[in-house]
């Protein structure tokens, strides 16, 4: 059996991921990473019982971060629904929904930088019909333009703190190097775009032997898929008829994540210039690729708590208004992801008895792919 064919039934519809053991075991290693920073740390260094100021959150604060929160399910959903799952396979919001928050509830329990959420999201657009190609440069434009807003914040809100634009502490280390980093991380992302999308067959038109061909052709798809990817991803917000709705999510995403760390310091009354608080969000994801934590679970946490220190806030009232943030951006999703995780399976099951792709009056071949398309 081909891998194209093994996407479409044959029982593939179980994905092992999210089991009973796993999420124990999961479980186990959060709690005694979070009992560290936000029990154990505050106490060593002279603060006391940082859980106790919970206590003291105001709970119309805590109320708009919630909101918030469902604004960033809701503009997440509605970025998927225009790079992935709009005019090919053509989802359902239902179904839509259900695909996102499975990866949501992956992503939390079981990745480093969201590996898991990306597993399990390509899981179900293959299962659901979608050849490998076009899942790939799909899931590949769809994260593109999630995270361009993360280096283009850095420099943006960077550049302003520095020149003193916007209030907040200006240091070298907070603006410039971020922003720097971050314009790197661009630069890169622009020379993968200019990948030519037969760099496999060029590639293996010099090296020896079939074996050799097969190996230089492999791995020229590689790089080939992501400029792919990325230059969909331009496409998309080049072309407004198009691009609207991936636009809107991408950066309603951010904005609404930004606005649960505001709400969280609003809720202890804690005043942090609006640059402060987006400077201090980005850098402290930066943490969530450290490798030893499942989704960044104590890293991220200590990674924004160091960040907003550094920029000068009282330690004593950053760390409840980071558990907080925490608490509602990262942990309550969970719930209902992983719910949304064993829809997901059951829905696979049907697509996989009903003979998937089924025809919804989409192409393959989409405009949006196709770069020779009107403008």
């Amino acid at each position: 059996m081909s891998p194209e064919d093994s996407a479409n039934g044959n029982g593939a519809a179980e994905l092992p991921l999210i089991t009973p053991r796993r999420v124990v075991q999961t479980a186990l290693l959060v709690l005694i990473i979070l009992l560290g920073i936000y029990i154990l740390f505050p106490r060593l260094v002279g603060l006391g019982d940082a859980l106790s100021k919970l206590g003291e959150a105001d709970g119309a604060w805590v109320a708009v971060a919630v909101a918030f929160m469902v604004a960033a399910i809701g503009t997440y959903i509605a970025l998927f629904k225009a790079v992935v799952g709009g005019d090919v396979l053509r989802f359902s919001w239902a179904e839509t929904y259900e695909i996102n928050m499975a990866g949501v509830a992956a992503t939390r329990l079981f990745s480093t930088g969201g590996a898991g959420g990306i597993a399990v999201t390509y899981w179900a657009l293959r299962r659901a019909g979608m050849v490998r190609a076009d899942a790939t440069r799909r899931m590949v434009a769809f994260l593109a333009l999630q995270y361009v807003f993360y280096p283009l914040a850095l420099i943006l809100f960077g550049v302003l703190l520095r020149t003193g634009v916007l209030p907040g502490k200006d240091s070298v280390e907070l603006t410039v190097i971020p922003a720097a980093v971050a314009g790197l991380i661009l630069l890169v992302g622009i020379l993968v775009a200019l990948v030519p999308p037969d760099l496999g067959v060029r590639a293996a038109r010099h090296a020896r032997g079939e074996r050799g061909r097969n190996i230089a052709n492999w791995i020229g798809k590689v790089p080939a898929r992501l400029g792919e990817g990325l230059r969909m991803a331009a496409r998309l917000l080049l072309r407004p008829s198009h691009g609207a709705l991936a636009l809107f999510g991408a950066a309603g995403y951010w904005a609404a994540n930004i606005g649960i760390l505001w709400a969280s310091f609003a809720a202890f009354d804690i005043h942090v210039p609006i640059a402060v608080v987006v400077q201090g969000f980005f850098l402290g994801m930066v943490a969530n690729l450290f490798p030893l934590a499942p989704a960044g679970v104590g890293a991220v946490d200590a990674g924004m708590i160091g960040a907003f220190v550094l920029f000068g806030l009282p330690e004593e009232t950053v760390f409840p208004a980071i558990l907080i943030y925490r608490l509602i951006a990262f942990w309550l999703p969970i719930p209902p992801g992983i719910v949304a995780f064993f829809q997901l399976r059951k829905r696979v099951t049907r697509w996989e008895e009903e003979g998937r792709p089924i025809d919804r009056d989409g192409t393959i071949q989409s405009e949006v792919l196709d770069p020779t398309a009107a403008n």
